[in-house]
């Protein structure tokens, strides 16, 4: 069945809303569906059930980071400024949206063993251009050429983790995009050559 897409937009976010003011056990496809200005039936058009709802929520936005990556590694940069770029971007994303914040931080990891695994597999993409950037980096001179990439892509993707969640935690308090020229800056200093 082909997705229409403005109406499956519609439920994406309202599901990104409804899931982070309610707890993705407490946002009932009723909440989502009204979120959205759709008949609860619609939800069903589109999606199984709620997992499937947060497996397309994390598909949805995530391959907003990939497609911005993307980019990103077309451009003429060194790797360091590639990096540099990536982090900005994953930081102002998230920034700008607080409800997918909370989402991507808290609510994703309380969900079940299978849905985790799912969610890997729609970070995975994300993941294999970072490493693109590691590699070059290393080719390039810019990185420790012995460096362990499973290991340097743990550091820095687990660092910009454990940096938002932070962040998300403290309530949003203060400007998570002022950061992340400090968080590049310490990740150089573990990775150059």
């Amino acid at each position: 069945m082909k997705k229409e897409k403005p109406k499956y937009k519609m439920i994406v976010d309202a599901a990104v809303t409804v899931i982070a003011e309610n707890g993705y056990h407490q946002a009932q496809v009723s909440k989502i569906a009204r979120e959205a200005g759709v008949a609860d039936g619609t939800i069903y058009l589109y999606f199984k059930n709620k997992e499937d709802i947060l497996i397309s929520v994390f598909e949805e936005k995530m391959g907003l980071f990939t497609d911005k990556l993307k980019e990103i590694l077309s451009q003429e940069l060194t790797a360091s400024d590639k990096l540099r770029r990536m982090i900005e971007n994953h930081f102002g994303l998230l920034s700008a949206d607080r409800h997918l914040s909370i989402v991507t931080q808290l609510e994703l990891r309380q969900s079940n063993h299978d849905l985790r695994m799912k969610i890997n597999g729609v970070l995975k993409e994300y993941l294999v251009l970072l490493d693109v950037i590691l590699k070059e980096g290393m080719a390039s001179g810019e990185f420790d050429k012995d460096m362990d990439i499973r290991l340097a892509r743990q550091m820095v993707f687990g660092t910009m983790d454990e940096t938002i969640t932070t962040w998300v935690m403290n309530d949003h308090k203060y400007d998570l995009e002022r950061l992340a020229p400090a968080v590049h800056r310490l990740l150089m200093k573990g990775m150059r050559a």
